[in-house]
């Protein structure tokens, strides 16, 4: 239908209609467009597109699990992402050549590269089971020295000189003209060099384990037939057992059986009498100890005092002495004389016969006739008188 064709009333509806559609499209691709440009704005913050970025490289063994646009991290956070993984040239003596780049904060509140110095070191960790991996920067600062320098110099948000381990001090630095700063690299093996390891390993200790579970099996089945052997040899101790018990209840009797079977009651109070006599006799001999013990005291004691009253007389007669020394010699002076007067009256003619035995024989014992000491010498012995020779 013509527009023409239509009332006042419905063109007058319809020019309305197109306006509000016509201002509809316009704000749906003006909402399009500031969608898409705060998409494209928070994509490049990101991204780190805005911020200033200080370059870094360092050499793996290994790219496995790595790859470009992966986040690096310092102290857990995101601060940086990987540029380049690529393999070195054989005769450089690396392996793998990675480089990556750390941003400045957002926000102007300083630099991420600040924290890495050139004691810092990049460390590869384990992202999952599936073989990831990533790169964290350590914090510089640690040794114990103070010959530690930053990497990068900043300057009005832009890095303006690099460190330099060559010439010992920070040198000029653009995009153009200075390259990336090398950080040395701790690589662990890769989990699946790992995961190899765990699997020999869990070999070797299932073979072991597999040993154990048969000795185990030998031990259980050894001892499941030492305990049919000990069922049986319980069984066939029960009639023991039963005995046992018989003999112990004989024993537990008020009268003791065992003591019955090793004596009879005959010889029971046999040894009861027996016990009783000797009883007796010990007592006895106890007493008579007992009185002898009080005989030998007095008896001692009556000696005692016979030895001290010997003990009186001699040392009575030992001070007599001591104070008529010439007792001694005089007593003794006696019995030299009384023995001279006792052989001359033996050798006296008149007496001699009163000296001789009843058998006419000298006396048993009687010394030969001697000088007479007293006689002078020279002077002729008396001839004994033959005649009374025989006389008694």
């Amino acid at each position: 239908m013509a527009t023409q064709d239509l009332t006042p009333q419905l063109r007058t509806r319809l020019s309305r209609l197109e306006k509000v559609v016509g201002w509809f499209v316009t704000i749906a691709a003006l909402l399009l467009l500031g969608g898409l440009a705060y998409y494209i704005y928070n994509l490049a913050e990101r991204k780190g597109w805005f911020l200033t970025k200080a370059p870094y490289f360092t050499y793996l063994k290994s790219g496995a699990g790595i790859k470009p646009g992966d986040p690096v991290r310092l102290m857990g956070f995101d601060v940086g992402k990987v540029t380049v993984v690529t393999a070195e040239s054989p005769e450089s003596g690396e392996n793998v050549y990675i480089e990556f780049e750390i941003f400045s904060r957002a926000g102007g509140q300083g630099s991420y590269y600040g924290y890495v110095w050139d004691d810092s070191v990049v460390k590869v960790r384990s992202a999952g089971f599936l073989g990831q991996r990533y790169l964290e920067v350590t914090k510089g600062g640690t040794r114990v020295t103070n010959d530690l320098h930053a990497t990068y110099k900043e300057a009005g948000g832009k890095i303006v000189a690099a460190w330099s381990r060559v010439d010992e001090a920070f040198t000029n630095w653009t995009k153009r003209t200075g390259g990336p700063y090398w950080l040395p690299s701790e690589e662990p093996p890769e989990l699946a060099s790992q995961l190899d390891q765990t699997v020999q390993m869990l070999r070797v200790s299932l073979t072991n384990i597999l040993q154990l579970t048969n000795a185990l099996t030998r031990t259980l089945t050894n001892a499941a037939e030492a305990t049919e052997n000990l069922n049986e040899l319980l069984s066939e101790a029960k009639p023991l057992v039963r005995n046992v018990a018989v003999i112990t209840a004989n024993l537990k009797e008020p009268r003791g059986s065992l003591g019955e079977w090793v004596f009879p009651t005959n010889m029971n109070y046999q040894l009861t009498a027996l016990l009783t006599n000797a009883n007796a006799t010990v007592g006895n001999v106890n007493t008579t100890v007992t009185n002898a013990n009080t005989n030998l005291v007095t008896v001692f004691s009556n000696i005692n005092e016979a030895l001290e009253n010997l003990s009186g007389i001699t040392s009575n007669l030992n001070a007599q002495v001591q104070r008529n020394g010439n007792i001694v010699s005089s007593v003794s002076k006696l019995i030299v004389d009384t023995d001279h007067m006792i052989q001359g009256l033996k050798r006296h003619w008149l007496l001699r016969s009163a000296f001789k035995s009843k058998g006419g024989e000298k006396e048993e014992g009687s010394q030969p006739e001697a000088e007479d000491s007293s006689r002078p010498s020279g002077t002729p012995v008396r001839p004994t008188n033959p005649k009374g020779a025989g006389r008694e």
